[in-house]
């Protein structure tokens, strides 16, 4: 194996790792960044405090939501962007309506 294939073969292992479980999507200017594409949230998981802004861009050519069970939606139509000003109570798992399967996550710190 020569130096080259080992140094690629570390930077593609490294990469799955952070997709895998890289740390969370912390607030730039107040906003936090959710895109969806290909039937996912990216990134899964977000970090933010109350009074910030989760914003969700809809990549797919398909409506989506951000549905927390007994709770709260965003309904985010294809090429679109939504928004969700984040209180107290919002650490809470998430998931589209129309696609069960897409899952995400929001942490509110203090």
């Amino acid at each position: 194996m020569t130096t080259g294939t080992l140094n690629r073969r570390q930077l593609l292992l490294s990469g799955a790792a952070v997709l895998a479980g890289g740390p969370l999507a912390r607030a730039h200017n107040g906003t936090v960044h959710v895109a969806i594409e290909n039937l996912a949230f990216v990134p899964t998981e977000v970090e933010v405090r109350v009074g910030e802004t989760i914003e969700w861009t809809n990549n797919d050519r398909f409506a989506h939501t951000a549905t927390v069970k007994g709770g709260w939606e965003v309904t985010i139509p294809p090429g679109t962007k939504a928004t969700r000003v984040v209180t107290a109570n919002d650490s809470v798992n998430y998931y589209c309506r129309f696609h069960p399967n897409m899952k995400g996550r929001i942490v509110t710190t203090a």
